[in-house]
Parts: C-alpha cells; structure tokens; sequence
C-alpha cells in the first residue's frame, strides 16, 4: 500500500507509479470553498500532474446537478463549478476517461435498484428528486467502466429507479452518446461555463493538461 494526499503533489508521485487505472471519488464536503477547490478539482489536477507522460483509465465521479451554477449550494460553496472543472481537466488531458454523476447515495426506496444512465445533466432540483443510488451501485459501475470500451470518453448522470438489479451494464454504457470530441464539456451539457471568462489559472491548467497529453501520444 502507498499513501497519498491529492492536495500534496509531492506524495503522489509513488501512489500513481505504475498505476493503469485510477477511480476518482473526492469529496470536501463541510469544507467550503477552499475544501471544493483545492480537493474536488486540486486533488484531480494533481494527480494527473503526477501521471506526466503514463496513460492510466480514468473513471471519475462528480455529481448530479454539476452543471447547475445559481443554487444556493453552489454560490456558496462552488462545488458544482469546481467539480466541473475538475472534468474539464480529465477531458483535457486526453486520457482515456468515464465520467459518473451520481444521485443523491443510499436514497433508495426498497425497490429501486433498476440501474438508470441520463445525459445533459437536467435535474437541478438539489434534492433526492434528482435521483437515488446506492453507495455499491456506483462502486459497480466506476469499476466496471475501467474493462470495457463501451464507456470510454463518456459522461452521464447515474440513478436507480423501481425494477430489479440491472445485470448488463455494457449495453447501458453502449446505449450513451460520447462527448463531443476536442471539447471540454459532456454531451449535451448546459453551455453556461465560459472558457473564455475562466479565471487565468484554470486556463492555464487546461493548456497544460492539454500539452501532457499530446506528450503522451
């Protein structure tokens, strides 16, 4: 075992050596502003800093709702944006990625257990009306997202609805447009993040992003 901390770049080179596939579940929630900046989208920049030149798959989990910018949640926190940004950088990097937007965990009724793929992240109502999944639903997919080919390069919202345990999760994945190649955001995102009014800094890692992977090629 070898421990990092994403918020340390300089513990993290030993923890991704070696790595083929890297599962992002960071959280910092409770910590405000800075926990969301320097966690949810820190914790993601440093580790593919760390990376450099290797390839690695990459499944990442965010949230439902990312794309929601005027809640109350997000103007106080910037979760939301930042853990947008955090995608962007992946998108970026040109790594081969899977991008999981979990609902609300473990708010699941008995019977809701039929595994459910969305796209466009059009629930914004920041309650469990957005959608429920169990805690071992996501662990499920984000790991089976590492072995197959059909979720490469794709970003969906992950719920559970009535019906019984969903056993082919390829053909759920197969059934999910890909994003836009070149771009930065998921397949039929809201377009209400300007690139061009991102503070410099997130440009910034963007380009470098960008120029560690076309080294990597």
């Amino acid at each position: 075992m070898v421990l990092g901390d994403v918020t340390r770049p300089e513990t993290l080179g030993a923890a991704v050596d070696g790595a083929d596939a890297i599962v992002f579940t960071l959280g910092a929630d409770g910590q405000g502003r800075a926990g969301a900046e320097q966690v949810s989208y820190g914790g993601v920049r440093n580790v593919l800093s760390a990376l450099g030149s290797r390839r690695a798959r990459i499944a990442l989990m965010t949230a439902i709702g990312v794309t929601e910018r005027l809640s109350r949640y997000n103007r106080s926190t910037e979760a939301h944006d930042w853990k947008r940004r955090s995608e962007r950088l992946l998108r970026a990097s040109g790594l081969p990625y899977t991008i999981v937007r979990p609902g609300w965990f473990d708010a699941n009724a008995p019977d809701q257990h039929r595994i459910v793929m969305l796209q466009g992240d059009r629930r914004h109502a920041g309650d469990p009306s957005d959608g429920v999944i169990a805690r071992r639903q996501i662990a499920q997919v984000l790991v089976r997202s590492l072995s197959s080919a059909q979720p490469l390069r794709k970003t969906f919202e992950l719920v559970a609805e009535a019906g019984a345990d969903t056993e082919d999760l390829d053909a759920l994945f197969a059934s999910l447009e890909p994003d836009p190649q070149g771009g930065l955001d998921g397949v039929r995102d809201l377009p209400n993040m300007s690139i061009a009014q991102e503070p410099q800094m997130i440009r910034d890692d963007l380009g470098n992003q960008a120029a560690q992977g076309a080294a990597a090629i």
